[in-house]
């Protein structure tokens, strides 16, 4: 009889918590999504001549910077091989850069921003993206990015940033 007790106490506090929402979450994600979006909006009307899109409601912006050619199909298991740079869209400081070493990587393994920005892009062409925080690595910091180019700490959490993708290859 105990055990079955027990069993439906476990139940009970199992779908009572399920029940739970995590309205703190959620505020500092909007939160943020104000602040980042304050900052792109920001950088847009200091660079005016700066022709940048809205990726549908994202907050993530791009620019063509070359066009290049094709009409190739993306999915989210489709390869790409590229060259990019990444700043910090706030301080304009370098955080990555491929230089002459052009990794293959899969759309549905990199940050979200890049999933959208990439396909805006054409085989030979050169895309600039402009990334919220939340279509990059949002509130967690990434100690291991930067650190050749002199981030004591890695990339700060909260990072809004601005990368330029070379489009090498596109493979399907």
């Amino acid at each position: 009889m105990n055990k079955a007790a027990l069993i439906i106490l476990f139940l009970a506090c199992f779908v009572a918590g399920c029940g739970k929402s995590n309205d703190s979450g959620v505020a500092a994600y909007n939160a943020q999504k104000v602040i980042d979006d304050k900052i792109v909006a920001d950088y847009l009307a200091a660079n005016p001549t700066l022709k940048a899109t809205k990726i549908d409601t994202s907050g993530v912006y791009y620019v063509t910077v070359t066009p290049g050619s094709g009409n190739d199909l993306f999915t989210r298991s489709t390869r790409v091989v590229i060259g990019y740079t990444g700043r910090l869209l706030t301080t304009g400081k370098l955080f990555a850069q491929t230089n002459d070493f052009h990794p293959e990587v899969a759309l549905q393994t990199i940050i979200l921003g890049w999933q959208l920005g990439i396909p805006k892009a054409k085989r030979g062409g050169v895309v600039r993206l402009l990334v919220p925080s939340r279509y990059a690595y949002g509130p967690a910091a990434q100690p291991q990015l930067g650190l050749a180019f002199d981030f004591k700490n890695g990339l700060p959490a909260n990072a809004v940033l601005d990368f330029e993708i070379e489009l090498f290859d596109i493979k399907n």
